[in-house]
């Protein structure tokens, strides 16, 4: 993707409050630095303060090229309660996604355990195996078109690139997926973090956020014949 500023994370707060901030991550660009640096979203995270000392940290991580909603804990005591409710699986994660081919049935869900093999010094990737840590996926099919479908998942655990291998294991990888399926040269992969819901107050209803999809995904949705019933961010406390 292009250089992103400051002021472009600004203007993707999709929601905020004195514990937490959801972000509309872009696709394209990692969370965090990784081992040769590199642009990254943690480095834009001082611009985040709103009035903090200090700028938010990270309560979850998605993938360099998944797009849509990141929370981010604004202080120390808000990262504990959020990472305590990931934990827990309290927080409901929603994501879309465009697979190549589509399942036989309309809904369905994926219990397979997953560990990560090394393939060498720099290299490693996810695969199912017994010995792994459970995994498991719900998942329904929005639309059919063009070969390919439209799902909506639900992670029920968080393990690195589960929905990705999940959906490689039932033939249907994700478009633009270079490691787990066959993506073609420049093509995006089509993982989107469309919404969460968290129950952040004891006292009050869980905060539900909903971030737009980025235009390759809503232009493959159109091409199969299907519609976007909202694709404006709605965030509810």
């Amino acid at each position: 993707m292009n250089a992103i500023t400051a002021k472009e994370i600004l203007a993707r707060v999709l929601y905020r409050d004195a514990l937490m901030l959801v972000l509309d991550k872009p696709a394209g660009i990692p969370v965090h630095a990784g081992p040769g640096g590199g642009p990254n979203l943690e480095h834009f995270f001082d611009a985040l303060r709103f009035g903090l000392p200090r700028p938010p940290a990270l309560a979850h991580r998605l993938d360099r090229d998944t797009s849509g909603c990141l929370v981010l804990g604004r202080h120390r005591k808000a990262l504990a309660k959020l990472g305590r409710l990931f934990a827990s699986g309290r927080i409901e994660k929603t994501y879309w996604a465009i697979v190549e081919g589509a399942p036989a049935q309309d809904e369905g869900r994926i219990d397979l355990a997953l560990r990560k093999r090394s393939l060498d010094k720099r290299s490693w990737r996810m695969e199912p195996h017994a010995s792994g840590q459970p995994a498991l996926t719900e998942w329904r099919v929005l639309a059919r078109g063009q070969g390919r479908a439209w799902l909506e998942l639900h992670p029920r655990t968080g393990r690195t690139h589960q929905i990705r291998v999940h959906c490689a294991t039932i033939g249907c990888p994700l478009v633009g997926d270079a490691v787990y399926g066959n993506a073609r040269p420049g093509e995006a992969l089509l993982l989107h973090s469309r919404a969460v819901t968290v129950p952040l107050y004891p006292s009050r209803p869980p905060i539900a956020v909903t971030a737009p999809p980025p235009p390759p995904m809503v232009e493959a949705i159109q091409a199969m014949g299907a519609a976007i019933r909202d694709e404006t961010p709605v965030a509810s406390a």
